[in-house]
């Protein structure tokens, strides 16, 4: 919807609110109202600092303000100006988590350094010039860790990366042929024929509300997505749970 994509002036007064009122419970029938006038389904609808203004929760992943009547959509960040913290921004960062145990760490490749007692996976497509600075600058440099390293094109941005996700899949030596094409530029002479999970990790990144790369997954559940510095993943390998 046209609307979505505009930055409300009200969102600006969000911005500015400080966040001192009592939360509220939404209406129950709230949740319905937003979804029908926007046209999209809506996955949750709850209560924020501010009396009377709720969050939105779309895509698992995006959020909106409303008012109690789904009159009105904020599009923009809530910001307490007392603790100078968007409230926004922790709540995304606290709905990017999942089960690290469930995931089918067998789709993965899978590189260990050291003792690789600690656990990350990432998602990845081979064509992607961010994915290639996190394994040359981040990455390389970590050690005591197994990488599950899940390849996860996208078609949209990269028609040809899931033809090379394939073929470093199907290398007899998988973890040469990740570092052949990530370090050096050169993939492995084989076909991509051969059975793959490709097409379900790009299910699978869905699924975790992934929608681009690089996408890292901590041990203790917790999404981050982009190239991050070697500092950042040093310090979220050794987070606790």
């Amino acid at each position: 919807m046209k609307y979505l994509t505009r930055i409300m002036m009200a969102a600006g007064i969000l911005a500015m609110v400080a966040c001192s009122a009592q939360a509220d419970t939404p209406p129950k029938d709230l949740k319905a109202t937003i979804a029908k006038k926007l046209g999209r389904p809506v996955d949750a609808v709850n209560p924020t600092p501010v009396k009377g203004i709720y969050e939105v929760v779309m895509g698992k992943r995006q959020i909106i303000y409303t008012d109690a009547k789904g009159e009105y959509a904020f599009v923009g960040e809530m910001v307490d100006v007392a603790k100078k913290e968007s409230i926004t921004e922790r709540r995304i960062a606290e709905m990017m988590t999942t089960d690290f145990a469930k995931l089918p760490l067998a789709d993965a490749v899978k590189i260990v350094r050291g003792d690789g007692s600690r656990k990350m996976a990432v998602f990845t497509d081979p064509d992607c010039p961010f994915c290639k600075r996190l394994e040359q600058q981040s990455l390389a440099g970590i050690d005591n860790v197994t990488i599950y390293n899940f390849l996860m094109p996208l078609p949209g941005l990269h028609p040809d990366a899931a033809r090379k996700s394939a073929m470093i899949w199907c290398s007899k030596d998988q973890n040469a042929a990740w570092r052949g094409w990530f370090f050096d530029g050169k993939l492995p002479d084989n076909s991509p024929e051969c059975d793959n999970p490709v097409q379900r990790n790009m299910a699978l990144g869905e699924s975790l509300g992934i929608s681009g790369t690089p996408a890292l997954i901590f041990a203790n559940g917790q999404i981050v997505s982009g190239a991050i510095p070697k500092e950042k993943i040093e310090e979220m390998l050794n987070a606790k749970k």
